[in-house]
């Protein structure tokens, strides 16, 4: 299930009405307020009590006891009326209507006429045609628009169950409050949080404290946001998160509007992907679910997590995620001073693209790729990894490979294309397809002997140790080996040492 049709979800199970008709159903119907106090008026009992030295001002009424105030009646099997207070105390079978639709059920009403406060205990069932209510302890203030239970109490709406400790309504501010534990619970998704208030009017639920709402497929936490139902849009913040399957989102603060399909994570934004072991992080990001997009920018931060403790990080200004639903693989871009660092391979280039369906990275405008002890340059460098490892490389216009041997001697490799051959995170073999140029240093028993420089259209290099073993020309071979100090020109056409630029530490990837 995507986030998308969780929250259809939501609206299709009437999570906004569950709100509106427990915010209708605590008391709204059951008094009127009146400038003018309106006395309760008697309408039927099998029997009436009254002494006048014991309660001058006290009727007990027993049997079928039916009063009236207000446009409600209430029935009960007895009560006390304190008719200077205009005050009713009603037992046992207490049943309050309202027309056909409202009914209101107890073990005990007190409820005052002048003032229109009424509290009703044990075993208390408000119920109308859409939703019920369930308490212990209610009671209602007509005269503050205010009505409340503090005991525990539930609110059953179709497929909807809502819990909570206490709650309370404000008619005048169309608002309701529910607080400690309140759980919603559905057959297709619940919600626990400690506070939950919904404003009836704009149809708007807000979020306090922690709140976790999860399905089968989907969880989402937040310790404080809002959900607005008309628009359907949400706000979550405070170590906001949201999961599903594999993917996970988190942020301080994350927003999401449904119509729009358009999400964005704000401050501390990660978007972490545990099949693939990628984490992506930033400081703002926007996201859609169909089809599958993210964008990052502002502190970025990728990982390709190794389980080897080897992860590759990288950085760049911004970057971009998608899935590519005709290949069925996960696509990321990044863009503008990119670096990344792995233990065995770091880089540089202006952007560069990872596709996961063949762990391919391909690098793009003044590419720089550094593995183990050679410097890699070419106008495209493509990297094949195999177990998160690299396996091939491929170097595409002016290649050219380089690595130190002296202070100021430089083994090299040139040609117009190339590819490299990796095992144990070492280059063991490259080929070389037109222009082929190498300048290498012949080594014997840890001493440099000589300089060999090889001219041939292909040449295919096989090496050890990071040294040429060996060199198979092909096509317009030639070759020489210099004493030191002999060849003239040690340095090919685009020679270029850049050690100050590799990252050697993952931290040196923000360092552009």
């Amino acid at each position: 299930m995507t986030l998308r049709e969780f929250f259809q979800l939501l609206n299709k199970s009437k999570f906004c009405s569950l709100f509106i008709i427990a915010a209708l159903v605590l008391f709204p119907e059951l008094t009127l307020s009146q400038e003018k106090p309106q006395k309760i008026e008697i309408l039927n009992a099998n029997s009436l009590e009254y002494d006048e030295n014991i309660h001058p001002n006290v009727r007990r009424f027993i049997g079928d006891v039916i009063f009236e105030h207000n446009d409600f009646t209430m029935y009960c099997d007895s009560a006390y009326y304190y008719t200077i207070d205009n005050q009713i105390d009603a037992f046992s079978n207490v049943h309050i209507e309202r027309g056909d639709t409202l009914h209101l059920y107890g073990d005990f009403l007190s409820y005052n006429g002048n003032t229109n406060f009424g509290k009703i205990r044990e075993n208390v069932e408000l119920k109308d045609q859409k939703a019920q209510v369930f308490t212990d302890s209610l009671d209602f203030y007509a005269e503050e628009d205010y009505a409340h239970y503090f005991d525990g109490g539930k609110i059953i709406n179709e497929d909807n169950t809502i819990t909570s400790k206490t709650a309370h309504y404000y008619s005048s501010k169309k608002m309701a409050y529910f607080n400690e534990d309140v759980t919603i619970e559905n057959p297709d998704y619940m919600v626990d949080t400690d506070t939950l208030n919904y404003d009836t009017e704009e149809e708007i639920a807000y979020f306090i404290g922690p709140t976790d709402i999860y399905n089968d497929s989907s969880y989402l936490y937040c310790e404080e946001g809002w959900y607005k139902t008309q628009s359907n849009q949400f706000l979550f913040t405070k170590n906001a998160m949201y999961q599903k399957e594999e993917r996970i989102i988190k942020g301080d603060t994350l927003f999401y509007d449904r119509e729009a399909n358009f999400g964005q994570i704000k401050q501390s934004a990660e978007i972490i992907d545990t099949l693939q072991n990628i984490i992506l992080k930033g400081n703002y990001s926007e996201y859609s679910e169909n089809p599958d997009r993210a964008f990052l920018t502002d502190e970025t931060l990728m990982i390709h997590v190794d389980n080897e403790n080897d992860s590759l990080f990288l950085h760049a200004d911004t970057i971009k995620s998608h899935y590519d639903s005709t290949e069925s693989h996960q696509i990321f871009k990044a863009y503008y001073k990119v670096k990344f660092f792995k233990t065995n391979l770091q880089g540089k280039c202006d952007s560069l693209s990872y596709y996961m369906k063949d762990s391919t990275i391909r690098m793009y405008y003044e590419p720089i790729m550094w593995s183990d002890s050679n410097q890699i340059f070419a106008d495209d460098i493509s990297i094949q990894l195999k177990d998160n490892e690299v396996d091939e490389f491929f170097l595409d216009k002016n290649a050219l490979i380089i690595s130190q041997q002296d202070e100021d001697k430089f083994n090299q490799i040139k040609g117009k294309q190339m590819t490299g051959y990796v095992k144990n995170n070492e280059i063991r073999r490259v080929d070389v397809d037109g222009n082929g140029e190498t300048i290498y240093y012949t080594v014997d028993k840890n001493e440099i002997i000589g300089v060999n420089k090889a001219i041939s259209s292909n040449l295919i290099i096989k090496l050890r140790d990071n040294q040429v073993e060996r060199i198979n020309m092909i096509n317009s071979p030639g070759g020489t080996l210099y004493p030191l100090g002999d060849l003239e020109e040690t340095k090919l056409k685009g020679f270029q040492w850049l050690e100050q630029h590799r990252p050697r530490k993952k931290s040196d990837i923000f360092i552009w």
